[in-house]
């Protein structure tokens, strides 16, 4: 049902600014996507982002990011991106600030310890725990019929933005990991509501620029961080033994096809940037210049693509499926080595792998204590949840979104509570 009354914005259509539950007229001077831009700002789940691991713990040191201040960097990049190809800069933000708020406490290596817990009814995924946040777990708008939360009630052209794998597990286009999608069978009818019309599969392009948002920040920003908590020194990339290791590993996490010597091209022309920094001494202007590369390579990055993008579609407003983004070959494999920069010496740095251990480790005794002793143990809305749910798998996922709901520090405090 439509709760929009001001123009529908250039590019989208009725369809696009319909909301799934009927909600009293608002304000017309305020439009709906700018709405569902606000609906995602003043959300608890974004809220807990700012005490969730990005790539490490928050509690590390006061300069590293966590997952808020990745989610606001990559809203900033999406939008100005967005703006540039057409798109409706609040459906990009939107997008942006919310592709993260289904993670679980430690990042991705919580995804790993429930996607484990939860392989009997049908397994974890961040993007799919986003999709049941936005339309179910958090407390915006009840339904009118059954008076259970309705989620934020975004419009279908802000949700299917949010969808970065809009399929459900197992039925992603080939060449797509399988524990990579979208939806929950549990979710399937907000989900073949928001996808009313859309081509099987395919994202739309407003999702798109999120996407490469996301990876812009994420390969960028972790490399700044890494740098700057010593775990990268950049010399070691003039070194052809350790650029090595950076190919490889960003051949097995990122991008399977690359060619032998491809990202050590990669490399060296970033290094060939009049910006880039080719050591770090931890002073003030060692802090400038790195502040200053990282804007650089942001600029690079969704430049290429800008133009690339026009060149295939030229001007005017690119919008839902009128358009794909498109990358360069070329820009595709900077960032993807960038990324395997950040994995090779973060992420898999032996001195963090007892740690890694221990937080799923922790998540999977946390899941299983609240599993024995909900619904008791739970907070109210998911005992509410929990004693509406048919079945054991329904009770379950109950329980995995009580777990993902935790920040890293509530986590560690509610393991403590309940085993000591």
């Amino acid at each position: 049902m439509r709760s929009h009354l001001a123009a529908d914005p250039p590019g989208y259509g009725p369809d696009d600014v319909e909301r799934r539950l009927t909600e009293p007229p608002k304000d017309p001077r305020r439009g709906a996507f700018a709405r569902d831009r606000a609906r995602v700002v003043h959300s608890s789940a974004l809220r807990r982002l700012a005490a969730k691991t990005q790539v490490v713990g928050p509690e590390t040191d006061d300069f590293v990011r966590n997952r808020l201040t990745h989610s606001l960097e990559v809203a900033q990049v999406g939008r100005e991106l967005g703006l540039l190809l057409g798109c409706d800069p609040d459906v990009v933000d939107t997008a942006c600030l919310a592709h993260d708020l289904g993670h679980p406490p430690f990042g991705h290596n919580g995804e790993v310890a429930l996607e484990e817990f939860a392989r009997d009814a049908g397994g974890f995924e961040g993007n799919a725990q986003t999709l049941r946040l936005l339309t179910r777990l958090e407390p915006k708008v009840l339904d009118p019929v059954t008076g259970r939360p309705g989620g934020l009630n975004l419009t279908r052209a802000s949700l299917d933005a949010c969808t970065k794998y809009p399929w459900p597990r197992g039925a992603g286009p080939a060449g797509t990991s399988p524990g990579k999608f979208g939806v929950y069978a549990d979710d399937d009818g907000v989900f073949g509501w928001l996808r009313a019309g859309a081509p099987d599969g395919r994202r739309c392009v407003e999702a798109q620029v999120m996407d490469l948002a996301d990876d812009v920040a994420y390969c960028v920003h972790d490399v700044e961080d890494a740098i700057v908590g010593g775990y990268v020194d950049p010399r070691w990339l003039a070194d052809p033994g350790e650029v090595a290791r950076v190919e490889e590993r960003t051949r097995s996490w990122y991008l399977p096809d690359l060619a032998d010597g491809e990202g050590a091209l990669a490399l060296d022309r970033l290094r060939a940037l009049p910006t880039w920094v080719g050591a770090f001494d931890a002073g003030l202007p060692a802090h400038a210049a790195l502040k200053d590369m990282t804007s650089r390579l942001i600029g690079r990055f969704t430049g290429a693509a800008e133009r690339a993008t026009r060149e295939r579609y030229g001007p005017g407003p690119l919008t839902r499926y009128a358009a794909d983004v498109v990358v360069p070959r070329g820009t595709q494999v900077e960032i993807a080595v960038l990324k395997g920069v950040a994995s090779l010496w973060v992420v898999s740095a032996a001195p963090r792998q007892p740690l890694y251990l221990r937080q799923r480790e922790l998540l999977a005794e946390l899941a299983d204590a609240l599993a024995r002793k909900a619904p008791d143990v739970l907070d109210p809305p998911f005992a509410a949840d929990w004693h509406r749910a048919d079945g054991d798998e329904a009770r379950l996922r109950v329980v995995v979104d009580q777990v993902a709901s935790l920040t890293d520090v509530s986590a560690v405090a509610r393991h403590r509570q309940l085993l000591g």
